[in-house]
C-alpha cells in the first residue's frame, strides 16, 4: 500500500513539473500578440466614417444634379424682389395680391413678346435685303480688287468657285446636323424661362406667407433680423432695376437720335435694343448691343457703321464715368469699384446670371452688415483729406519747434554767463 500511494503521489508532482506556468492577464488597454482584441469603439467609428463619406458623396451628386434648378430659383427670387414694390403698391389699394402679380407679369410678357416680334421681323427683312443686294456688294468688291491689283476676276467665276468649294459643303453639312442641337437648346431655354416665371410668380404672390413661414421657425429676435434683411433686399433690388431702367431709357434716346439722324431704318427698335442689352448685360453690354446697329448702318453706308462705333465708345465712357456713378449712388448706394468687382465675381461664379444679380446682392449684403459695424468719429487730420505736410506729421513738427526753442533758450542763457 505504501509503495502504491507513493507512486500515486509522485505522478501529480511529475505532471506538474512539465506544465507551463500561467501567463499574466493583459491590461484592458494593452494589445499582446495575436490574441489581442479589437477595441469596441473601432467598428462603430469605421461605420460612422463610411456613412459620412457616403452622405457627402450623395449630397455632392445631388447638388450638381440640382444646380440648374437652384440657379433658376435664385433668379426667380431676385425677379420677385424686383417686382415686389409694384405688387405691394397695387395690393395696398385693395387688389388681391395674386391678381396684382398676374397683371405685372402680363405687362412684362406683352412688352417682351412685342419687342422680340418687332426685332425678329426687322432682322428677317434686313437679312432678305442683304441676300438680295449681295451680288451688287460682290461686284463692287471685285471691281475694287481688279482696279487695285490689276486682276481679271468675274462675279460668275467667283460664285461658281464658292458654291463648289469644300468649305461651303462642310459648312452646310455641319449646319444641318446642328439644327437638332439648336432646337433642343431653344426648347430648353423656353422651359427654363417658364420655370423661372413660375417660381417668381409664387414668390411674389405668396411673399407674406413665405415670410411668415420662415419667421415661424425662428425666435423673435431672429425674426426681426430676417424681416429687416428682406426689406433691404427689396429696396436694393428695386433700386437697382429702377436705375438700370432709367439708364436704358437714356441710352435708347441717345442712340435713337444718332440713328434717326443718319437715316438708319428701324431706328426706334434698334435704340430700344441698345438700351436694354447695354444695361442688363453689365460691363460689355454696350459693345454687344452696338453690333446690330452697326450691321444695319453698314447696309446703308459703310461710313455710317464707323460713326455708330465711335458714338458707342464715347457714350460708354460718358455712362461709366458720369451717368452710372450718380444713379448707382442714389438708388443702390454702392461704390462703382465695388460694383465692377462684384460683376466680375458674379460672372466667374454663375456666368451671365451672376453678373446680373451681383450688384443687388452685394448692395443688400453691404446695407445689412452696415448696421453691425461700429463706427467712430474721424480725427481732424490733414492726411484724412489727402493732404500731406512734407512727409512729417503735425506732432513731429511741434516737437521739433519746442526742441529748437529750448536749445536757443539755453544758448541765450549761457552767453551772458560767459561775458561776465
Amino acid at each position: 500500500m505504501s509503495s502504491t500511494d507513493q507512486a500515486g503521489q509522485a505522478a501529480p508532482h511529475a505532471s506538474s513539473a512539465f506544465e507551463t506556468p500561467p501567463s499574466p492577464r493583459p491590461s484592458p488597454g494593452q494589445a499582446t500578440g495575436s490574441g489581442a482584441r479589437m477595441p469596441r469603439w473601432l467598428p462603430r467609428a469605421m461605420m460612422l466614417a463610411l456613412a459620412l463619406i457616403a452622405v457627402f458623396q450623395l449630397g455632392s451628386w445631388a447638388f450638381h444634379q440640382l444646380l440648374g434648378l437652384l440657379i433658376n430659383i435664385l433668379i426667380a427670387f431676385f425677379l420677385a424682389l424686383a417686382i415686389e414694390p409694384a405688387v405691394s403698391r397695387m395690393a395696398s389699394r385693395g387688389m388681391r395680391r395674386g391678381l396684382a402679380t398676374f397683371l405685372v407679369f402680363l405687362g412684362l410678357v406683352v412688352a417682351t413678346v412685342g419687342f422680340v416680334t418687332l426685332l425678329g421681323s426687322m432682322l428677317a427683312e434686313q437679312l432678305v435685303k442683304i441676300v438680295e443686294d449681295f451680288p451688287a456688294y460682290l461686284d463692287s468688291v471685285i471691281n475694287w480688287i481688279n482696279g487695285h491689283f490689276h486682276t481679271k476676276l468675274k462675279r460668275l467665276d467667283v460664285q461658281e468657285n464658292l458654291l463648289r468649294s469644300d468649305w461651303l459643303r462642310d459648312y452646310v453639312q455641319n449646319s444641318a446636323t446642328g439644327v437638332l442641337d439648336v432646337s433642343g437648346q431653344v426648347l430648353g431655354g423656353l422651359f427654363r424661362l417658364l420655370t423661372i416665371a413660375l417660381f417668381a410668380f409664387y414668390f411674389a404672390a405668396d411673399g407674406p406667407r413665405l415670410r411668415r413661414t420662415i419667421c415661424s421657425v425662428l425666435p423673435p429676435a431672429k425674426q426681426a433680423e430676417v424681416l429687416r434683411a428682406w426689406e433691404i433686399a427689396v429696396n436694393k433690388t428695386g433700386g437697382y432695376m429702377y436705375s438700370r431702367g432709367l439708364m436704358a431709357l437714356v441710352s435708347a434716346v441717345a442712340h435713337y437720335i444718332l440713328l434717326q439722324g443718319l437715316g438708319v431704318p428701324y431706328a426706334p427698335v434698334l435704340a430700344v435694343w441698345v438700351g436694354l442689352v447695354s444695361q442688363f448685360i453689365p460691363t460689355v453690354g454696350t459693345y454687344l448691343a452696338g453690333a446690330l446697329p452697326m450691321l444695319i448702318a453698314f447696309t446703308v453706308d459703310p461710313w455710317y457703321a464707323l460713326w455708330v462705333l465711335i458714338f458707342v465708345v464715347i457714350y460708354q465712357q460718358f455712362e461709366n464715368y458720369l451717368l452710372q456713378p450718380k444713379l448707382t449712388a442714389k438708388s443702390v448706394d454702392i461704390h462703382p469699384a465695388v460694383a465692377f468687382g462684384s460683376v466680375i465675381a458674379g460672372t466667374a461664379l454663375l456666368g451671365a446670371v451672376g453678373a446680373l444679380i451681383a450688384i443687388p446682392a452685394v448692395a443688400t449684403l453691404q446695407a445689412f452688415l452696415g448696421a453691425y459695424v461700429k463706427r467712430y468719429d474721424v480725427t481732424d487730420d490733414p492726411r484724412v483729406h489727402g493732404r500731406r505736410s512734407n512727409g512729417s506729421s503735425p506732432d513731429l513738427v511741434a516737437r521739433v519747434r519746442r526742441l529748437r526753442q529750448r536749445t536757443f533758450g539755453e544758448r541765450a542763457a549761457e552767453a551772458p554767463a560767459q561775458d561776465s
